[in-house]
């Protein structure tokens, strides 16, 4: 849990740092993921499975594969 509020201050801090006016979903969609693959690929994969929709379980897999690559 205390892992999870170190990633949510970081976020905060980085957008209140930011000099945008406006910061995309999908911006913040991608640092999320970048994190949460660094922190727990589990979290990651849950979350890339919403975030990125997939459609079938060959894109589910494609990311799994990626991921083990790494």
């Amino acid at each position: 849990m205390e892992e999870v509020e170190r990633l949510v201050d970081r976020f905060e801090t980085r957008l209140q740092e930011s000099s945008e006016r406006e910061i995309t979903t999908n911006a913040i969609g991608e640092w999320i993921m970048k994190e949460l693959h660094e922190m727990d690929e589990v979290a990651y994969v849950r979350f890339a499975s919403v975030y990125r929709s997939f459609r079938d379980i060959n894109e589910f897999m494609k990311e799994l594969q990626d991921l083990l690559k790494k």
